[in-house]
């Protein structure tokens, strides 16, 4: 859904709504999870360190339990708040060059484990009402063994219709703004929270 306004909350609302229900618009449901990409995708990746320790962990997990991936000034995720559950349908609001966008996904998966390097993550695919087709996943990661704590994103994607191929290098170019973007608001995010905590 493309507008030069803001849509109101009862267009957000109506659109989302009738995406719920949908199929997703792409094969290999779930191929993020181990970072694999079918072809004739562009492909994403990219990891951040966010801090060390137990605690860095912790607050990595909320912030991306809080969906502060999107907080970037010119991205929303709508609704605010949605939980982090398989099934879960989601819009992502943005605002580049004068122009709204709204484009749904839905949470295919989770990824939960302890172990030697614990996980905690989703991976979200899109849905018909999305101008490009693909999956991402988002997940933070600790390594208990050198206590590092990482923010990593795998993402395969691709225009969804011919007619959007002459627009894709824009496309791309907001996809490395949102790689920027979503990196530094999850490291600040960590970073807020411990200063809060200390």
């Amino acid at each position: 859904m493309f507008s030069l306004r803001k849509p109101s909350e009862a267009a957000v609302r109506r659109f989302l709504s009738s995406q719920e229900d949908l199929p997703f618009s792409y094969e290999n449901v779930g191929a993020s999870r181990e970072g694999a990409a079918p072809s004739g995708y562009a492909v994403d990746r990219y990891r951040v360190r966010l801090g060390e320790g137990p605690e860095a962990y912790a607050r990595a997990v909320e912030a991306l339990r809080g969906w502060r991936q999107f907080d970037l000034g010119w991205t929303w995720l709508l609704p605010p708040g949605a939980p982090i559950e398989v099934g879960a349908t989601v819009g992502v609001l943005a605002r580049h060059y004068g122009f709204w966008s709204l484009n749904t996904a839905r949470i295919a998966y989770l990824v939960e484990g302890p172990g030697e390097v614990e996980r905690f993550g989703f991976g979200y695919g899109t849905l018909p009402g999305h101008a490009e087709r693909g999956e991402e996943r988002f997940g933070v990661e600790w390594n208990r063994e050198d206590g590092s704590v990482y923010y990593d994103v795998f993402a395969f994607s691709r225009p969804k219709h011919l007619l959007v191929w002459p627009g894709y290098p824009f496309a791309r170019l907001l996809q490395k703004r949102f790689r920027r973007d979503s990196t530094r608001a999850m490291v600040e995010a960590v970073a807020r929270e411990e200063m809060r905590h200390a």
